[in-house]
């Protein structure tokens, strides 16, 4: 079973807590939403510790917040959806709420 993770940054979200997992016979994968880049991390870490081979970040985290998830997880790969001004955060980069 390969599995991987995205996780995604929201102000009001609680790590823990918005969190879904979809199973297939092959695949595996779990979405988790974020408060901020710290707590994006410390997801990362967890869900490779548990088995993820590959982390994916939502557009909204920036090229700040990507660079802490890949440092904190180099052992897979970390991939990114680009936008540089987020819909789902008011028209901002992750970078211009959580640095």
């Amino acid at each position: 079973m390969i599995k991987w993770a995205f996780i995604a940054v929201s102000k009001a979200a609680e790590g823990q807590v918005h969190k879904s997992v979809i199973r297939t016979p092959q695949r595996e994968i779990t979405t988790v939403l974020a408060p901020d880049y710290e707590t994006a991390v410390q997801v990362a870490r967890q869900l490779v510790d548990e088995g993820a081979a590959m982390i994916e970040l939502c557009g909204g985290v920036g090229h700040v917040g990507v660079a802490r998830v890949a440092q904190a997880v180099p052992e897979v790969p970390v991939g990114v959806v680009r936008f540089d001004k987020h819909p789902a955060l008011d028209g901002k980069s992750g970078d211009d709420l959580f640095c």
